[in-house]
């Protein structure tokens, strides 16, 4: 569903390059090429579905015609999930390749590293596949769009839902420890309000590195916290959902949105120990 939200978003997009001049970079009389990023390996390989998605979508595009006669040239690079990779794909994209735009580049740390960059050089880079909030800033940066709600909305919903029905909540916090996770945790603690401090009673972060957060669920179920918010990717949502399975920890399980599929985090995390999660979902009405 979100895959076809963002394809019928880009057909604006497509139609209006496939008008332009063939004077454009990236566009010629027959093609428009596009640069895309994406883990197929790494730590948030899981997402590999999304790229391999793309890739199938246009060529199916191509097999029809094209856009206005013109094929769609898209070019979908590994980054790894890492931000000096993604530097690395992305100049290569830009420089070697002369892509017309950037599309649905994958994630928050690594599109952060090419934020300013892509600017500079006036690059269209639109409909990250990333909700943080900082890709709403056109006066700064004119040249990003995003696509998905905010992070920081979604954990401000988090905590209301949080208020209005648990009662004496006592909150425990895992959070990937960049730009991603401190959204979603900012969010949720400005929901809070002023009983933010009272109510946390443990936030732990973790690095996109770590092999696993077994010793941060340890902590943080000695909390005794009765609700559980998990702000992390696939991989490691499911390592916290199963080792909260293991050791009996049963809180309130908020889980973000960005681990919300089954085949990615509740079938590796054991559909079992996967019940009774709390999880906000975003589509097409």
């Amino acid at each position: 569903m979100r895959i076809k939200m963002f394809i019928t978003s880009l057909a604006v997009t497509l139609l209006l390059a496939a008008s332009a001049s063939a004077q454009t970079v990236g566009v010629t009389d027959t093609s428009i090429k596009i640069g895309h990023t994406n883990p197929y390996s790494g730590p948030a390989s899981v997402y590999s579905s999304t790229g391999k998605t793309i890739v199938a979508y246009f060529k199916a595009v191509n097999v029809q015609g094209g856009i206005n006669g013109r094929t769609i040239d898209l070019i979908s690079l590994d980054d790894s999930y890492s931000p000096p990779r993604t530097v690395e794909q992305v100049r290569k994209l830009v420089e070697q390749e002369k892509v017309a735009f950037l599309f649905q580049t994958t994630g928050t740390p690594t599109n952060s590293a090419i934020h300013r960059y892509v600017n500079t050089k006036k690059v269209p880079h639109i409909f990250l596949a990333t909700g943080a909030s900082k890709w709403g800033q056109p006066e700064k940066f004119p040249w990003t769009i995003g696509y998905q709600p905010t992070y920081d909305v979604e954990g401000e919903i988090y905590a209301t839902y949080v208020l209005e029905n648990v009662e004496n909540p006592q909150i425990a916090i895992l959070f990937q420890n960049d730009d991603y996770g401190k959204d979603y945790r900012d969010g949720f603690l400005r929901g809070l309000g002023e009983k933010a401090d009272e109510l946390v009673v443990k936030m732990l972060p973790y690095e996109v590195t770590d092999p696993t957060v077994d010793a941060q669920i340890l902590e943080l179920a000695a909390s005794e916290a009765n609700v559980f918010f998990n702000i992390s990717i696939p991989k490691f949502a499911a390592q916290a959902i199963k080792k909260s399975c293991e050791i009996d920890w049963k809180p309130l399980h908020l889980l973000n949105n960005v681990s919300s599929s089954v085949k990615s985090t509740l079938v590796p995390a054991g559909l079992e120990c996967s019940k009774q999660l709390t999880v906000i979902y975003f589509g097409k009405g």
